[in-house]
């Protein structure tokens, strides 16, 4: 992956009220050497990294040995503030990382981390400032590299994602755009690097219909330090299909026009949603990958999103993952649920047992069979999501089944109720899962976290809870609670 910036090899004495002097700065490589040696002999004690280095000889290690050292210890420096547990159940670095609630409520702001401004000189050796800063005990010393151009001494580049120890998953963000979409997706992007990905550095991978040009590459590569994929969509997987009548097609079309069904004679929207249900998993580029985040042009996200939620999905057994839950526009989608439920009663073993069809149903007396569709659906522009789902088999029987009924072109069927429908009914509901703590507005709705102890009182958002989508009537996110329960941590 790229984007790695390269960290300066070079370390100082001192300290943090450290001057530069002439004595301060590296005269050879074999002092720095001698530092970071001393430095991690300090922070591992008898750690097997530390007698690797004794070992080592001046002239193997004088350049790429310091190297490795000071890698380490900037690693170590992002990875030493710890909880007050103590717990050392990572390793003898004594690595103690917060997670779930405690981990909320701990990395928020400086002060609830660091502990109150008491006065007096910082840790580590003095300073101006007047406060103490005790979890500087558990730090080195920043390494300087100077300059030459300017013969300033600068301190490391620290870009959090090449700090971040933890295995990743086999994922990537996704998004269907057009070059003429290029800064709504930079703003896009602009989000959720900020937010989540520069602590990651998960790759993005951009479908078009058309080619994409030099101005549209150049403009989104510059957002991120990860892998940038493009992909050109086929033909075929953006067209009608041999058996469409398309006479009939324009027909219910205008119709829709008449009528102000928003996109109702919108031949391309058509297009994008059928591949949306159908095609975009299938996608060369994607083959490789098991999770994708779906991320449209002009969204954005107003938490800070401190765990890596594909890893979230992995390890707990999820396969769709969603934010907003909202009804549908009936119009579009007139027979879809009946399509559906033909379906169902022709492949009885593709529907899960403990289903969500409490979410999609609201007589409790009644099921997918019976029952009336109450229009609710999750919002697909947001999704994480498993890639396997959709290349199951009960899916892409679905798929196909739903393609030749013709509904994508004859009324207007969406890939959200799509979606939705197959989640629902495919999988168990413990497999869908509410991201109730992002923070996510795609116009014209948006949501925020409610509980203000773990993510307002400590700085992690900046949306305002009494504004979210949830609260609002047109939200499903109550039929959701109905089937799956209320989230543990929502208030």
């Amino acid at each position: 992956m790229s984007g790695y910036a390269m960290l300066p090899t070079s370390s100082h004495e001192g300290s943090s009220s450290y001057t530069p002097s002439p004595s301060h700065r590296p005269a050879s490589p074999s002092a720095p050497l001698s530092r970071a040696r001393a430095a991690l002999h300090s922070r591992l004690s008898n750690s097997p990294l530390s007698s690797a280095l004794d070992s080592l000889k001046p002239r193997t290690v004088r350049l790429g040995a310091y190297a490795l050292a000071t890698l380490v210890l900037l690693s170590l420096a992002g990875l030493a503030l710890r909880s007050s547990s103590g717990d050392t159940s990572l390793g003898s670095i004594g690595l103690s990382p917060l997670v779930g609630e405690s981990a909320r409520g701990k990395w928020g702001s400086y002060r609830s981390w660091v502990g109150e401004w008491t006065g007096g000189p910082r840790a580590g050796g003095g300073g101006a400032g007047g406060r103490t800063l005790p979890h500087n005990e558990g730090l080195v010393d920043p390494p300087l590299v100077m300059d030459e151009k300017s013969g300033l001494l600068m301190p490391p580049e620290v870009y959090p994602a090449a700090l971040n120890p933890f295995k990743r998953a086999n994922a990537a963000f996704v998004a269907l755009v057009r070059n003429n979409e290029r800064e709504a997706m930079r703003n896009s992007m602009r989000h959720l690097e900020s937010r989540f990905n520069r602590r990651y550095n998960y790759p993005w991978v951009f479908l078009n219909d058309e080619p994409f040009d030099d101005e549209f590459k150049k403009g989104v590569r510059s957002m991120t330090r990860s892998e940038v994929f493009f992909e050109h969509i086929p033909r075929k997987h953006w067209s009608y299909p041999s058996f469409i009548n398309q006479t009939y097609a324009a027909e219910e079309r205008q119709k829709m026009v008449d009528e102000h069904v928003i996109y109702g004679g919108s031949e391309s929207y058509r297009h994008m949603c059928r591949f949306n249900s159908m095609f975009f998993f299938q996608q060369p580029i994607l083959e490789s990958f098991d999770w994708y985040w779906r991320v449209e042009p002009g969204v954005e996200y107003w938490c800070d999103i401190d765990y890596d939620p594909f890893v979230f999905m992995e390890a707990n057994n999820k396969v769709y993952g969603f934010v907003i839950a909202l009804y549908e526009y009936r119009r579009t989608v007139e027979s879809l649920w009946d399509v559906t439920r033909e379906f169902a009663r022709l492949h009885p073993e593709h529907i899960a047992d403990n289903n969500a069809i409490r979410f999609l149903v609201d007589d409790r007396n009644k099921g997918l069979q019976d029952g009336e569709w109450n229009n609710c659906h999750f919002w697909s522009n947001f999704e994480i999501g498993s890639l396997k789902f959709w290349r199951s088999k009960p899916y892409m029987d679905y798929v196909k089944f739903l393609d030749e009924k013709g509904g994508f072109f004859y009324e207007r069927w969406g890939d959200a109720p799509v979606h939705s429908f197959a989640a629902a009914l495919f999988v168990p509901q413990e497999q869908i899962h509410n991201f109730y703590d992002i923070s996510y507005r795609h116009n014209p709705y948006s949501t925020c976290p409610q509980n203000r102890k773990l993510f307002h009182d400590n700085g992690k958002c900046e949306c305002y809870p009494e504004n979210s989508f949830d609260l609002d009537g047109y939200s499903c996110v109550r039929q959701w609670w109905r089937s799956a329960g209320k989230p543990a941590h929502y208030e």
